[in-house]
């Protein structure tokens, strides 16, 4: 006997009650839109879509006839005037709602014979599923509420669940017919996808708009600042999208400066000619935190000076811990008498002077009042176990356009330590010499586990655009960087933002960041590798980020990946 394709597909049996019907293991339950508000916002069945459950949605439009819509507009005009004249001739106080419907009568009629709008009969039916009576309550309590909210109403098709389920299927047959007459405003509004088009003439390509599939173009350096922020928990590709600016950028003619924890950036290094440093306790890079910046053009040397001692103080701050107010002001005097000892001084010329080490300030502070203790506090980063970490002259070439700072090998204490001192490094290359770059900081909440790397980072951000730079700070710890008080300004100091796939722990806080709506965090918890939201300025869009073959072979991290092309 030959079966028919409907009898392979269809279920073994089917159950139908009031409410519901079974298919298999499976309970599904149909309703539909009655009754909807006298406006419609852009997007407002979006959130429906998005939800993450699983249900059918089907919308059947039929056009109306544009003699037959002003005939029938024409028969309830005259309806409504007539209920208006009743009531004045009783004597009844006016009714604001009357004479609004008549004014809206009178305002499509006149669109219609404008052929400014269009008119259409709509039924919109939703069918969800669940494994028990239960979910497919608690489906239809959200999705209802949902709903309501905008003010559309929804009933379930009572005794109907078949006609219901039918309606939903992808067969294009409306068995229920619940219709309800649109003209083309408010239908356009039930288009699922409300999204701006950041397709421009100048930047970079960083992804495809999931919404209308055009391309996000964007140049990051047209904005107010220059600054992106990347939220994603671990796998979702954040690190990936940022190779893959980076790669486009240098094609671009932007320098690419990265601070890297997981030698994530060595293959992209080596790729493009790019130098790669390793910062480790036994690595032969080394960079001296008391190296006196380049005086830029313009700028009084003293002030540099005073503002190079106190990020330093900063750092020692990080290094020696916990510190009471009496030795605050005792290292800060220090600071100042160990430059002083090779007479870099306010009011010389210091540009030529070999700069002390972090061996000199502990000597210095031995011989100070009160500083033995702290003098001991820094033996383990001058002659100890850290010695070769912070304790010898800069040896590292910055005559490139793509410069790597690998920080994996240091030990996790160590790691806070030579963000802050690598990005003071930069910082003062960047001042000193003005060009069109972009700095990466990956893992940056390593940073904001200290209030003096937090405040440091937070002033670099705001002040970065001065230097035509932009900060790229990348994290997945979204609560500890949130926790600390320069967390947020950061963000807000970011013109570009870019949200990959988050966990369902941190989702709360993300959203509350961002403003997200419901959609936008089902979204972020839905989301594959690579997609996200993208935020440009006050536009937002959903991004899938997409890389060419020869881009993805150098920029992947993924093991398998690695492995095959490490055996070719």
């Amino acid at each position: 006997m030959k079966k028919e394709i409907q009898d392979i597909i269809a279920p073994a049996a089917i159950e139908v009650t009031a409410n519901y019907i079974r298919l298999g293991d499976k309970l599904a339950k149909t309703f539909f839109i009655f009754t909807y508000p006298r406006y419609l916002s852009t997007g407002w069945f979006s959130p429906i879509i998005n939800m993450p459950k699983l249900l059918d949605i089907s919308i059947y439009i039929n056009p109306i006839e544009t003699p037959m819509a002003l005939k029938n507009l024409r028969k309830k005009a005259a309806q409504v005037e007539a209920q208006i004249n009743e009531n004045n001739e009783k004597g009844l106080v006016r009714s604001p709602e009357l004479e609004t419907a008549i004014e809206d009568i009178e305002n499509l009629r006149n669109s219609l014979q404008q052929a400014q709008e269009n008119m259409f009969s709509v039924g919109v039916y939703i069918t969800i599923y669940g494994d028990d009576v239960k979910s497919l309550t608690d489906a239809e309590t959200e999705i209802t509420t949902l709903l309501e909210s905008r003010l559309v109403y929804a009933k379930t098709a009572l005794f109907q669940q078949v006609d219901g389920f039918s309606s939903t299927l992808p067969v294009g047959v409306d068995k229920l017919k619940v219709l309800t007459p649109l003209n083309s405003s408010p239908l356009s509004s039930f288009f699922p996808f409300a999204s701006v088009d950041l397709t421009s003439d100048n930047g970079i390509l960083y992804g495809v708009n999931r919404h209308n599939n055009s391309l996000i173009i964007f140049d990051r350096f047209s904005l107010e600042n220059y600054n992106m922020a990347i939220f994603a928990r671990s796998g979702s590709g954040k690190s990936y999208a940022t190779k893959l600016e980076a790669i486009r950028l240098l094609m671009m003619g932007v320098d690419i400066l990265i601070i890297d924890p997981e030698n994530e950036y060595e293959k992209l290094a080596e790729a493009v000619g790019g130098s790669f440093f390793r910062i480790s306790l036994s690595s032969g890079n080394h960079i001296n935190p008391f190296d006196v910046p380049i005086i830029p053009k313009g700028e009084d040397p003293n002030d540099v000076l005073r503002s190079h001692v106190i990020t330093l103080t900063g750092l020692l701050k990080i290094m020696l811990g916990k510190m009471t107010v009496d030795e605050e002001s005792l290292l800060d005097r220090a600071v100042t008498e160990t430059y002083a000892s090779r007479e870099i001084v306010p009011g010389r010329d210091f540009s030529n002077i070999e700069p002390p080490t972090l061996q000199d300030l502990e000597a210095v502070l031995r011989n100070m009042e009160g500083g033995r203790g702290l003098a001991e506090r820094l033996y383990k980063y001058t002659k100890g176990s850290y010695s070769g970490f912070l304790n010898s002259p800069t040896n590292v070439d910055i005559k490139n356009r793509m410069i790597v700072f690998s920080i994996r090998d240091l030990e996790d204490e160590l790691r806070p330590i030579a963000m802050y001192i690598v990005l003071n490094f930069i910082w003062n290359l960047v001042r000193a010499d003005l060009k069109k770059r972009m700095m990466i900081i990956d893992e940056a909440w390593w940073m904001m586990k200290y209030e003096d790397g937090a405040s440091f980072l937070f002033g670099l951000v705001k002040r970065a655009r001065k230097y035509y730079l932009g900060v790229t700070t990348i994290t997945q710890d979204v609560e500890d960087f949130m926790r600390s008080p320069y967390g947020r300004p950061i963000i807000t100091n970011s013109a570009l933002q870019l949200l990959l796939k988050q966990s369902p722990a941190t989702i709360e806080v993300v959203a509350k960041t961002f403003n997200l709506t419901d959609g936008e965090k089902n979204l972020l918890l839905e989301s594959e590798v690579g997609q996200g939201l993208f935020f440009a300025g006050l536009n937002r869009v959903a991004i899938q980020v997409v890389a060419s073959y020869l881009e993805d072979k150098i920029i992947t991290t993924k093991p398998e990946q690695i492995l095959e092309k490490s055996s070719e």
